[in-house]
């Protein structure tokens, strides 16, 4: 793949929320601004906390391939939302190629975005005019999903924007007021307090082991798959230990929806 007039690109962790977030005039501002400060990407590589399949699954880059809508019991308009993004077949083949000698790969040829990658698109990009590939995540070990972002790494020489997209806090089963301006658990301000220090210091062991060292734990991540898809965007920047550009920040129904980015 290749796209000289592209410039390089950053990376990103976003917390996408679940979809009614497109009804946050706050976040919508947010990320709208986000996009504005970035260089158009030739590409889009995204990695969402909502696709765990191993071995490292490409999806499809058929451009008809229908949104995965992998939500239960919000409004109907939710389930019409559309996302025609071009496929981006160039961009499955360099990423299959970078992947190790004798390593598995597999492609699903029915799975194209799911809510974890079209929520923030369509905000960010909403003329779907640039080519989209979603991969999935292979392991939930972020010393893994570090080495993994490292082999991604070079695409953003070629223009293409590295997107890992969870969420900061994701304790959903603890939540007891699901307004969306509902006051932040104490155990979500903790874990989102402890994560703006350690993005701030750069200190990745520290973010590694956060099941064991963060506050809030286990209600801030019950499951850790929200948290997975930073180890990514970590591995393919320039530097795991920089300081972080925390370009978002607050909170939506008591969720830590702050987000870097990463040069």
């Amino acid at each position: 793949m290749s796209a000289p007039d592209s410039t390089r690109q950053p990376t990103l962790f976003l917390s996408h929320g679940a979809p009614p977030l497109v009804d946050s005039e706050r976040w919508v501002s947010q990320l709208t601004e986000l996009s504005t400060t970035l260089d158009r990407p030739a590409a889009i590589l995204i990695v969402s906390a909502h696709w765990e399949a191993a071995p490292l699954t490409i999806g499809s880059t058929d451009p008809n391939t229908p949104l995965t809508y992998d939500f239960w019991g919000f409004p109907e308009r939710f389930y019409r939302t559309t996302y025609w993004s071009p496929g981006a077949p160039d961009l499955a083949h360099r990423v299959a190629a970078m992947m190790p000698d004798g390593t598995a790969i597999a492609r699903d040829a029915h799975r194209r975005l799911d809510h974890g990658a079209y929520v923030p698109l369509t905000v960010m990009y909403p003329e779907a005019d640039i080519p989209v590939l979603q991969i999935s995540l292979p392991t939930l070990d972020p010393a893994q999903l570090l080495n993994l972002g490292r082999r991604l790494a070079p695409l953003r020489d070629e223009g293409v924007l590295i997107i890992g997209s969870g969420f900061t806090t994701h304790g959903l089963p603890y939540l007891t007021d699901p307004s969306p301006d509902a006051t932040p658990p104490s155990w979500s301000e903790e874990f989102d307090a402890w994560a703006h220090e350690r993005f701030a210091a750069g200190d990745v062991e520290s973010l590694i082991d956060f099941r064991r060292t963060a506050p809030g734990m286990p209600y801030a991540h019950p499951t850790v798959e929200h948290f997975a898809p930073l180890f990514v965007a970590l591995g393919a920047s320039d530097d795991p230990e920089q300081r972080a550009d925390q370009v978002i920040d607050g909170f939506w129904m008591g969720l830590a929806k702050r987000s870097l980015v990463l040069t």
